[in-house]
Formats: structure tokens, C-alpha cells, sequence
């Protein structure tokens, strides 16, 4: 049986951190599904077309690009538990940076358990590098004209660049 995991996130934009969490879900699973919430009430930076080319475009220019196979990317706009059932996922992945991220997640995995008792959830640790690295501050750094290339992958930054060009 192929095993399915969903990897829920904003991903606006997509960091180092997501990546290393998406390389460790490529180990774990047969196919990974990164499934970019879509919220009306949220205006993201980028629009759901942009984070999917520059999630799919970061992991062409990674070490596990010849996975890109293995990797669809999908929007979602209700409950992740239904986008798992939705794509055939058995679990979804998240990822923790540190005992705060791991607090909130267990309360996520409490909830989705009670509505979705078949979907399960594993909890990959982050890198140490990549550790502090957060979209929102990604995005404030940006804002301000900092340089982000420590923590994105390259067509991210030049991104971010001409998103605050002005």
C-alpha cells in the first residue's frame, strides 16, 4: 500500500524550514501532499499561484529534486482533515521548531483526532539550522530591505525582493 502524507501550511512564502520538513516527509512517505491554505479572511503576501511555483521551483533547485515526482501541490480551504481525506493521506506532517510550535500542534492533532480518528500525525523536529526561521518574520525582514537569503531558497528572495520593491 503507498503511503500519502499531507503537509498543510500557508508556505507564504515558502523557507528553508518547510523544506527541510518536506525533505523529512519525502522519508517517511511514498507520496507527500503540500496542501497551501487558501482563508478569505487571510490576504496572504503571494497568491496561491505564486506559492505553488515557488514551492515546486525550490524543490527543483534542492538536493531532493528528483523527487519532484513524489510531491503534488494543492490548495485547500476548509478543514486540513478534510483536505487529508481529500488526497488519500493517512497522515499529516508538521513541523516543530520548539516546545511553543509543540504545544499548539498537540492541541491540533487533539482536535483532528476527534473529527478525523483514521488520520494520523507525525511531528518532524527541525533542523537546528533552520530552527528560527518563520514565514512572518521572513516577510518583515523583507519588508524592511534585510536579506533573507539565509533563510529562503534563492527564487524565494528574488521574489520577496520585487514584491517590495517599492
Amino acid at each position: 500500500m503507498s503511503k500519502t502524507v499531507l503537509y498543510p501550511g500557508s508556505f507564504d512564502p515558502v523557507t528553508n524550514g518547510h523544506l527541510d520538513v518536506l525533505r523529512q516527509a519525502l522519508k517517511l512517505a511514498d507520496r507527500v501532499v503540500v496542501a497551501i491554505g487558501i482563508h478569505s479572511g487571510k490576504q496572504p503576501l503571494f497568491s496561491f499561484e505564486e506559492r505553488q511555483a515557488l514551492i515546486a521551483g525550490a524543490i527543483e533547485q534542492s538536493e531532493f529534486a528528483d523527487d519532484l515526482a513524489r510531491v503534488s501541490i494543492v490548495g485547500f480551504s476548509g478543514l486540513t482533515v478534510d483536505a487529508a481525506v481529500e488526497n488519500d493521506a493517512q497522515f499529516m506532517v508538521r513541523g516543530l521548531r520548539d516546545g511553543t510550535d509543540l504545544d499548539f500542534e498537540m492541541q491540533l492533532c487533539g482536535m483532528n483526532g476527534v473529527l478525523m480518528p483514521q488520520i494520523g500525525t507525525f511531528f518532524l523536529p527541525a533542523s537546528p539550522v533552520v530552527r528560527p526561521i518563520t514565514a512572518t518574520l521572513v516577510r518583515q525582514i523583507a519588508s524592511m530591505k534585510g536579506d533573507v537569503s539565509g533563510f529562503v531558497p534563492e527564487l524565494v528572495a528574488h521574489a520577496l525582493s520585487r514584491k517590495f520593491q517599492n
